[in-house]
């Protein structure tokens, strides 16, 4: 399990412009549905998007406490 907050921390230190919205979609604080709009996404396809965003979430996801994630990735002009 993991809190929104820890997980809106870990996406910051990499992105400091993110607009974070997450999502607990079970209740269980292990599946979550994450839009995130950032400038850092810029002149990125969508394929380097997500690896940015599995990046800043390396550790929570390899350790288990993510289990699912949905993922929403947009520049603020989109």
């Amino acid at each position: 399990m993991i809190s929104k907050e820890a997980i809106a921390g870990y996406i910051t230190k990499s992105m400091p412009d993110a607009d974070i919205n997450l999502i607990d979609k079970t209740g269980m604080m292990d599946h979550y549905q994450l839009e995130i709009v950032s400038d850092v996404f810029k002149g990125m396809n969508l394929l380097d998007r997500q690896r940015s965003v599995y990046s800043a979430l390396n550790e929570p996801m390899k350790d288990g406490r993510i289990h699912a994630l949905e993922i929403k990735l947009r520049t603020p002009e989109e």
